[in-house]
């Protein structure tokens, strides 16, 4: 195989009869999933758009979401996903970046579709009739499916805008190749069988969603997908599907562990949990794996390099002594992936023990699009990705994340990596979640401040929980500001909003990290 045209079409062939797709009380089997993506491709072409062209599409998980994302796999489009959480101006600024030649849209989301200041030629409603769009249903009716030009592996698949909490999204362009050989790294590096069946509930306009799907796929097995996350749906789902893979935000599977009704369902199936966007605190992967077994992979990645680590359940030892090299690798974020190299250089590009993390593989994106100078700064000389992250490798190959380059805090001169303080914090029994940032200090420049959420019913001095971290990590690095919140802010995909915690503390500073 070489593009994922080759991987629709085989599935078709050789698990034809076999089902590919589970959605809203309806099955679609891999003939019958191919032969509907393949209409919807001709349906496109009929109505004027090429290869190359963009089509968007505004909606939460639902089937005909897959089927666009298959129409730009056969190669008849370029797919841009977008982020329905986004506010209006950030949603018109994407469209004028991408101008796509179509915008398939929920139809939930016609008002905001009718105030967009400009729209693309055609519009296409999915789910109820809209007043000046399409109907999907009725743009498949009739049409003849005939084949077009075969895509090539350079070729964009994807055009995925980031989630822009470092400043203005950037559209990164995915191309066949590396989306395919990003799937095939997954389903090797986690042991994918075509017999498992996947749960989706991640919205699909995020990467993370889309390859967990695509990995599965490439072993010719299925996915179970819902519109959203909601803890009874999902256990209803594993249950009654009999699913064998999920993938989760770290705060999904908080969720599930503390859920009255997952001991209510029978979960046997359920073999894997792949997890990503951040790391699962350890003391909460104690907790998950008491209730669901050791069936959690970790998976570091991000939009523009969509496969990097993985940490497979038997490197979690969770019996070894706290302080070990061995208990330090639950915190890591594993190994590359086979055909995966990874580098950690200083601030001048040479190689160091601590630093930026840089990656290289087939399965990097081909660049940002219509921004070249975004593009050039996001590589190293040789083909490098600059991820953005901190950290080091240890002397079996473990990638240990410290820290977002610019999240590190300059304290007195000293730096002070947020994600090295919130694991102290969690360590305290009363704490269940916490955010680290750095804020203005008149003495110190920057000082460690941390957002923390309680055991429900719990109380917990600030004094208590400072000198608790005080044991454990530097005195310096301990923090100087605590605040007790009901719950931390979160982007779509599950990751902290550290930009929103920082807005109240640096507003002069015009200061805007991730």
């Amino acid at each position: 195989m070489r593009t994922l045209a080759d991987l629709l079409a085989r599935n078709a062939a050789l698990s034809g009869r076999r089902p590919a797709l589970t959605s809203a009380g309806r099955q679609w089997t891999h003939a019958e999933h191919a032969a509907r993506i393949a209409r919807l491709r001709s349906a496109l072409a009929a109505r004027g758009i090429r290869p190359g062209d963009r089509v968007a599409v505004l909606s939460q998980n639902r089937s005909e979401m897959l089927e666009a994302y298959g129409a730009a796999e056969m190669g008849g489009c370029i797919l841009v996903p977008l982020n329905w959480r986004l506010a209006a101006p950030e949603l018109v600024a994407i469209l004028a970046d991408a101008d796509p030649a179509a915008l398939l849209f929920e139809d939930g989301y016609a008002e905001a579709v009718a105030a967009l200041p400009s729209r693309p030629p055609l519009l296409v409603s999915l789910g109820a009739a809209v007043p000046g769009a399409l109907g999907y249903e009725a743009l498949l009716a009739g049409t003849e499916t005939t084949p077009g030009p075969p895509p090539e592996p350079e070729d964009a698949a994807y055009i995925i805008y980031t989630s822009g909490t470092t400043g203005t999204p950037k559209g990164a362009v995915l191309s066949q190749g590396a989306m395919l050989h990003a799937a095939g790294d997954i389903a090797c590096g986690a042991g994918l069988r075509p017999t498992d069946r996947v749960l989706i509930t991640m919205p699909l306009f995020h990467v993370g969603a889309k390859i967990e799907w695509l990995s599965v796929q490439y072993m010719g097995g299925s996915c179970v997908l819902l519109p959203r996350f909601e803890p009874e749906s999902v256990f209803r789902a594993i249950e009654a599907e009999a699913v064998t893979a999920a993938h989760l935000a770290p705060v999904m599977v908080k969720t599930l562990v503390e859920h009255p009704a997952r001991t209510r369902h029978d979960l046997s199936t359920l073999r894997r949990i792949h997890y990503g966007s951040a790391p699962v605190p350890v003391p909460d992967l104690r907790r998950a794996v008491a209730a669901f077994g050791p069936v959690f992979h970790q998976l570091y990645g991000m939009t523009e390099h969509v496969a990097s680590t993985i940490l497979l359940p038997f490197q979690q030892n969770l019996d070894t002594p706290e302080g070990s090299a061995e208990a330090g690798r639950l915190a890591s974020a594993g190994q590359p992936y086979h055909g995966t190299s990874l580098r950690i250089v200083d601030d001048a590009g040479q190689d160091a023990p601590e630093g930026e993390v840089l990656v290289r593989s087939a399965g990097l994106m081909s660049g940002y699009w219509r921004n070249p100078a975004q593009t050039e700064a996001a590589f190293a000389p040789g083909g490098w990705l600059r991820t953005g992250d901190v950290g080091r490798i240890d002397a079996d190959g473990f990638l240990h994340l410290l820290d977002r380059k610019k999240d590190v805090i300059v304290s007195g001169g000293e730096n002070v990596h947020s994600r090295e303080v919130e694991e102290a914090c969690l360590s305290h029994p009363l704490v269940t979640e916490c955010a680290v940032i750095g804020v203005p200090d008149e003495r110190w420049g920057e000082t460690v401040m941390a957002y923390i959420v309680l055991q429900p019913g719990a109380e917990l001095e600030a004094a208590a929980l400072i000198e608790h971290v005080r044991g454990r990590i530097a005195s310096y690095k301990k923090p100087g500001r605590v605040a007790f919140v009901p719950d931390l802010p979160r982007l779509p995909h599950g990751k902290v909003d550290k930009k929103a915690l920082r807005r109240e503390h640096w507003p002069a500073a015009g200061r805007q990290l991730a």
